[in-house]
């Protein structure tokens, strides 16, 4: 009788999104409990080895770990299967380069290269804010921190901006119509616009309008966004496609004029 936790993970099994090659072995990395979800994370090692290409085998992904060469959100991780989450920060001190994990308009981890000032914050969303012992208020960000003493202004949906080397909250955005959201989960995940409308359903999901800048509106759950900037202007740079998503004809459009141009 099996007793606990699985400790493997199938390769078929793997979240679509790793992109893991379905001949490259019977097993997946299974990623360590840690601040996200396990099918919304990337381990360190397919960040390294499928992604970065800093390594060849898992072998050497443990190797870079060990020597204390990685860092996310500014705390090194040793883990190899440490799960990294959207909006977190990678840092690797040997080559200088820091990279904010995205999600691209398909939906995919994109490891977006980010300058040293962009790296020392980081945008978490909170989850509920609510009264501890003795009456502090503290609130739960999506990412596991508990912050206490917040702004009381500061509610549930709403995003903050984190200064990752105090753990303080510098800056916050409330989840209003009007403002730049990233979609992080369902159909539309890596999506990127701005709140037109919200529809609310008692006893049920709260349904969310978005409109991206080429003016096409879709409509999600309110848990799968992320409030990413005020007005238009988001607060982290965006990988390319800016969160656009194109039709298989437009995407077919592009790529025959980059080939032109290239011949």
């Amino acid at each position: 009788m099996a007793r606990g936790l699985k400790k493997h993970l199938k390769r078929l099994n793997a979240p679509k999104h790793w992109m893991l090659d379905k001949l490259g072995g019977a097993f997946a990395p299974k990623p360590s409990p840690g601040p996200h979800k396990g099918r919304e994370c990337l381990p360190l090692v397919v960040l390294l080895r499928n992604r970065l290409k800093y390594a060849l085998t898992y072998r050497e992904v443990i190797a870079i770990v060990m020597q204390r060469l990685i860092s996310v959100d500014g705390k090194v991780r040793t883990d190899k299967c440490y799960p990294a989450g959207f909006m977190d920060v990678l840092s690797i001190a040997k080559t200088n380069e820091n990279f904010r994990l995205l999600y691209d308009a398909k939906g995919r981890f994109r490891l977006h290269s980010i300058k040293d000032e962009e790296a020392k914050y980081k945008l978490c969303k909170v989850r509920s804010v609510q009264f501890g012992d003795k009456g502090i208020p503290y609130l739960n960000t999506y990412d596991g921190r508990t912050i206490r003493y917040p702004d009381p202004l500061v509610k549930a949906n709403d995003t903050i901006k984190i200064d990752l080397e105090t753990g303080k909250i510098k800056e916050f955005i409330k989840f209003d119509v009007g403002n730049v959201v990233m979609v992080t989960g369902g159909r539309n995940r890596g999506r990127v616009g701005t709140i037109k409308h919200r529809e609310k359903h008692k006893g049920s999901f709260e349904i969310i309008h978005v409109q991206d800048a080429a003016g096409q509106e879709f409509a999600t759950r309110q848990g799968n966004v992320f409030t990413i900037g005020k007005g238009t202007k988001p607060w982290v740079s965006l990988p390319k496609g800016k969160g656009v998503k194109l039709s298989i004809i437009e995407e077919a459009r592009k790529r025959n004029a980059a080939a032109t141009a290239a011949a």
